[in-house]
């Protein structure tokens, strides 16, 4: 067997920055069954599927970062959609989201888990051979997993030629799409404490063929 490469995960190149340049909240549905990918070094693709998400929308949301205006360590959710926003949290932790809406208008998507479909060598070593079923099913794992750290800040996913991309992926029923309070923010007032804006699927919730496999989709087009 050939190793797999993002060519030979995801035929379809990466959306556009108009996909990124919509309502937030969409395109935290939108992501939801898109590839994760990351060129490694030995010409191999380490990828998983997008499978929980929450959304951050400007300085008004007081669950965002950019309650308090634009930092030196916010400064990427002013910029372009489509690139990324990586923050190190807790002294310890990495963490990936995408930037979405105009620029100047701070906003992201944080990726919170995503389901490996390869590099899973890769995965482990750098997760230090815990479990398969938790490798990539938190947001600091999946950064772990994936080697994302500060490097990646600003970073653009659009570009096909970047390390880091997102692409198409895989048909997720909408009906299967679950909505609860974000995660952490017990100290966040409401309405912001409790508002729906972390999106997840079971992963019975991706559409499956009849043989049990996940099937593959090209649609991912701007609105």
């Amino acid at each position: 067997m050939s190793p797999a490469t993002p060519a030979s995960i995801s035929i379809f190149p990466p959306p556009r920055p108009a996909f990124y340049n919509r309502p937030t909240l969409d395109v935290a549905a939108s992501l939801l069954g898109m590839l994760l990918m990351r060129a490694e070094p030995d010409g191999t693709c380490t990828a998983g599927i997008i499978q929980e998400v929450e959304a951050y929308i400007g300085q008004g949301d007081l669950g965002c970062h950019a309650r308090s205006g634009r930092t030196q360590r916010n400064d990427a959710m002013w910029g372009p959609p489509g690139h990324a926003y990586v923050y190190f949290t807790y002294g310890m932790h990495w963490m990936l989201n995408v930037v979405t809406e105009a620029e100047e208008m701070p906003a992201a998507v944080l990726l919170r888990a995503v389901v490996p479909v390869s590099g899973i060598e890769h995965m482990r070593a750098r997760r230090k051979h815990k479990p398969d079923r938790i490798l990539c099913d938190g947001p600091a794992k999946l950064c772990q997993a994936f080697a994302i750290d500060r490097s990646f800040n600003h970073h653009n996913l659009c570009d096909p030629a970047s390390l880091l991309t997102i692409r198409p992926g895989y048909s997720v029923d909408p009906a299967r799409i679950q909505r609860t309070a974000r995660i952490g923010l017990e100290n966040v007032p409401e309405p912001w404490k409790n508002i729906p804006w972390r999106l997840y699927i079971p992963t019975d919730g991706l559409l499956l063929d009849k043989n049990g496999k996940i099937t593959p989709n090209g649609e991912c087009k701007p609105a």
